[in-house]
């Protein structure tokens, strides 16, 4: 079940069990305050883009009974997930597809999703000069394999009228993602800021889009702040991560 340098880790919350490895891809906060802040139905069909390790499809199983699509581009990182998959006995429900997002209408049909989500690279390509020497960690975080348009681009193309995409994101980047959403009959609806802590500043950003949708009627979520000034987990980060009554401080 595991290669060489991999692990087994846990989000205690929801007893989901994730093939990680610190050489290749380990999931992170993102991932998980994604999961929990999109909101799918009962028997959504979603896609989860840029799947890496399959974190955010593996969380997000335990809110729906729907079918859920990880798709990723690079082999390692989608056969950690599909590991995991079956670790998880979710092969009934999850599937992961080990290809460039750009072609992913060639095996999902256009406008038959629900819901799509995506933790994207968030640097672009003129960032590479600070770009993570690993390629694995280097493409999960910069614009090499894809880039915000023809992710937008293709969550459109993927999306049912009124269907919705969650996606996590840098706040200094925000006002491109609207513009471009915009472009691609994406319209910007609820927006979450996740601070570090209370005196600094954002450093992610929670956006749920919805295709053909108003322009207008934006929602701001009330703030989420992740520690406190001791670097302990506030409360509501503390249920996501580990489950009511449990301290991992």
């Amino acid at each position: 079940m595991l290669q060489p340098g991999e692990r087994i880790d846990q989000l205690y919350s929801q007893g989901v069990q994730i093939i990680q490895s610190k050489e290749v891809f380990s999931f992170s906060l993102d991932a998980v305050l994604l999961a929990d802040f999109a909101q799918p139905k009962r028997y959504s069909k979603i896609v989860d883009l840029c799947a890496g390790n399959g974190a955010v499809g593996l969380f997000l199983s335990q809110k729906t009974e729907g079918s859920i699509t990880a798709v990723e581009i690079q082999a390692r990182l989608a056969d950690m997930a599909r590991r995991s998959v079956r670790l998880n006995q979710l092969t009934d429900q999850m599937t992961v597809l080990e290809q460039d997002l750009a072609t992913i209408t060639e095996k999902i049909a256009k406008d038959s999703v629900e819901i799509v989500t995506c933790n994207p690279p968030y640097f672009p390509l003129s960032a590479l000069s600070k770009k993570n020497p690993n390629p694995y960690l280097a493409i999960a975080r910069h614009e090499i394999k894809t880039n915000l348009a023809t992710i937008l681009q293709v969550t459109s193309d993927l999306l049912k009228m009124n269907g919705k995409a969650y996606f996590v994101y840098r706040p200094d980047r925000l006002s491109e993602l609207i513009q471009i959403a915009a472009e691609k009959r994406l319209a910007v609806k609820r927006v979450r800021l996740v601070y570090p802590k209370v005196d600094r500043e954002a450093n992610m950003i929670l956006v749920e889009l919805i295709k053909d949708g108003k322009l207008r009627g934006q929602r701001f979520l009330p703030p989420l702040v992740v520690y406190d000034q001791h670097n302990h987990y506030l409360p509501e980060v503390q249920r996501l991560l580990f489950g009511d009554g449990q301290s991992h401080d």
